[in-house]
């Protein structure tokens, strides 16, 4: 990540007036747009006034660099874009030659940077774009580096914490996309960066950032959608029977319990009114309404086969 700045890339002073093809005012002085060509070799062509670089313009740099925006007094001032001779750009608001406001930077190896700036650096709050990983941090910057809240954001995860000096620092914690969120805090430890030398007592040591997790969060609930019911079909009312929509009769499958249930019904009836012997009628009967229906034909009683016989004519 290069961040090569204009400072790089100084500009001719107004003393340096070189050639010099346009407007002027009445005391001969450089007043409104012109062609400069300086004795460095950069170029300028846009408004002048008094003498000074003043309104909109356009600066070459020899090395191929340049800068189409806004200046006030020989100062790019206002908002511009300045393409830096490595391919990187900046497009944003200037003060005073330095980024300063809001503003995108466009790095050389496709990251990007969108946000506040100060004094030429990343400062306030922005978000930094990883092109390689497509991660992208999104929080707050002093004098360059990252530092304060911010949130790290990857592809199926992201961290929520504080930083310092671009390290992780202190409480925060991982959300998963799944559902779950590990909390824990970031330590700074010491780490070997390099072999000891002979002549050296220490070692040389970075500070590297260690996670170490508290808890993990249940996984939130998930509730199915039920399906809404269908309402009933026009001209099906609740009570007909399936069979009912062809328009024959009732199967003798679906009329025959219920046939059976009455004469049980009436059957107990006649027993509390009439005595046993008439149950027991009830029952027979019932049995052989079921028989045709619901029983199998070669499981009959005898008692049943011999009144069957005894029905039939002479």
């Amino acid at each position: 990540m290069s961040d090569l700045g204009s400072e790089e890339l100084e500009e001719e002073g107004e003393n340096d007036l070189g050639e010099y093809d346009g407007e002027r005012n009445e005391v001969g002085e450089r007043h409104g747009h012109g062609k400069a060509r300086l004795p460095n070799g950069d170029t300028y062509e846009g408004n002048y006034e008094h003498g000074k670089r003043h309104g909109q313009g356009i600066y070459k740099f020899k090395n191929g660099a340049r800068y189409i925006g806004e200046y006030v007094k020989n100062k790019k001032h206002g908002h511009g874009t300045f393409i830096y001779p490595d391919g990187s750009r900046y497009e944003g608001e200037w003060a005073d030659d330095q980024r300063h406001g809001y503003g995108v930077y466009y790095y050389v190896n496709n990251d990007t940077y969108t946000g506040e700036w100060f004094a030429h650096q990343r400062h306030g709050q922005g978000t930094y774009f990883y092109a390689e990983t497509g991660s992208k941090y999104v929080g707050t910057w002093v004098n360059g580096q990252q530092e304060g809240a911010a949130e790290l954001i990857h592809l199926n995860h992201r961290y929520q914490g504080k930083f310092l000096n671009k390290n992780p620092i202190g409480p925060g914690k991982y959300v998963f996309d799944i559902g779950c969120e590990q909390h824990g805090e970031y330590r700074l430890t010491d780490v070997e960066r390099g072999e000891e030398e002979e002549e050296e007592e220490t070692t040389m040591m970075a500070v590297v950032p260690k996670w170490k997790a508290t808890k993990i969060t249940e996984l939130a609930l998930w509730t199915p959608t039920l399906p809404e019911e269908q309402p009933p079909m026009e001209g099906t009312g609740p009570e007909e029977a399936p069979g009912a929509e062809g328009g024959g009769e009732p199967s003798e499958e679906g009329q025959a319990p219920a046939d059976a249930s009455e004469g049980e019904m009436d059957s107990m009836r006649l027993g509390e009114d009439y005595g046993g012997g008439s149950r027991e009628e009830g029952r027979e009967y019932g049995r052989e309404e079921f028989r045709y229906d619901t029983i199998d034909p070669g499981i009959v009683s005898f008692e049943e086969e011999e009144s069957k016989q005894s029905e039939l004519p002479e």
